[in-house]
C-alpha cells in the first residue's frame, strides 16, 4: 500500500504518534443517527467520529467551536454535500450548507444537564442605553435582526465528559422556538449589582419554561439561551468516542 511505504519515511518519534491514532481507531465509537435527518448520514456520521477520535487522540478538553466549523465543513465537503466557511468576521451565519446559511453553537460546560441546552454566548450585544425594559426590547429586536442572516441553528454539545468516554450529540435549535420570545415582556432584575443590570425573558406555555433569554449585563454585554428543552430540537446524531491515551514515550 502507498500509505505503509510513507509510514517507512517517518522517524522513531513520529511513529509513536501515528501508533496512538492507529491504536484509537482499533476502539469502535457508539454513533447513533437520526434516520430523519437531512445533514448526517451515515458517512457524515462514521466520518465525524473520526474526527472526534483523532481529536481526542491528542486532547481530554471538547471540540472548541472554530474546530467544530472546521471539521464539520472538511467532513461535509469529503462527504459530496457542499459546504463552505463563512470569513472570520462575518457576525451572522458561521456557514453555508448546500446553499442554505447555518449559525453554528458548541456546549460543554462541566455542569451542562442533558436535558436543557444552554448557548452561553448567543451573540455580543454591544454599547447603547440599556437602563429599562423598554432598553430590553430593544435588545431583543437586534436578537431577531441577528437572526435573520441565517436559516437553521445547530449546536455541538459534549454532554459526557470522563477520562474514558466523550459523548457528544449534534442539535438543531428550530428559529421558530426562539421566535416565540416576541410575545415575551423582558424583565429588568433591579436587585443586581451589575452595570448594566441584566435583563431577561421567558417563554412559557401551559406553565412550563420553554427557555429564557437573557440579556447578560456587566463589561461584556452578551445575550445567552438559558435553559432550552432539548425535547422540542431535534437531534441529528450522537457520537460516543472511547478515549485512549498516549502511553509510550517519545524518544
Amino acid at each position: 500500500m502507498a500509505l505503509a511505504a510513507k509510514l517507512t519515511a517517518l522517524s522513531e518519534s513520529q511513529l509513536v504518534w501515528m501508533e496512538g491514532v492507529i491504536r484509537q481507531f482499533s476502539i469502535e465509537p457508539e454513533l447513533h443517527r437520526n434516520p430523519a435527518s437531512d445533514l448526517v448520514s451515515d458517512w457524515v456520521l462514521a466520518v465525524f467520529g473520526d474526527a472526534l477520535q483523532i481529536h481526542h487522540c491528542f486532547s481530554t478538553e471538547a471540540l472548541s467551536k472554530d474546530r467544530f466549523e472546521y471539521a464539520f465543513d472538511r467532513v461535509l465537503n469529503q462527504c459530496g454535500i457542499p459546504s463552505t466557511l463563512a470569513d472570520r468576521c462575518n457576525p451572522g451565519h458561521d456557514i453555508t450548507i448546500r446553499g442554505v446559511p447555518f449559525s453554528l453553537k458548541t456546549q460543554a460546560d462541566r455542569g451542562i444537564r442533558k436535558e436543557l441546552l444552554h448557548i452561553s454566548k448567543f451573540m455580543e450585544l454591544g454599547k447603547g442605553q440599556w437602563v429599562t425594559e423598554k432598553d430590553l426590547l430593544g435588545l431583543r429586536d437586534r436578537f431577531f435582526r441577528h437572526m435573520e442572516s441565517y436559516d437553521r441553528i445547530l449546536q455541538l454539545r459534549r454532554v459526557t465528559d470522563l477520562e474514558t468516554i466523550q459523548q457528544y450529540e449534534l442539535v438543531e435549535i428550530p428559529k421558530a422556538l426562539l421566535a416565540k420570545v416576541q410575545n415575551c415582556a423582558p424583565v429588568m432584575m433591579q436587585s443586581s449589582q451589575r452595570n448594566p443590570k441584566p435583563g431577561k425573558c421567558s417563554v412559557v406555555e401551559n406553565g412550563a419554561v420553554l427557555f429564557e433569554l437573557y440579556f447578560d449585563g456587566g463589561t461584556e454585554r452578551k445575550l445567552q439561551i438559558r435553559g432550552l428543552r432539548k425535547d422540542l430540537c431535534i437531534v441529528h446524531a450522537s457520537w460516543g468516542i472511547k478515549r485512549i491515551s498516549l502511553s509510550k514515550e517519545v524518544g
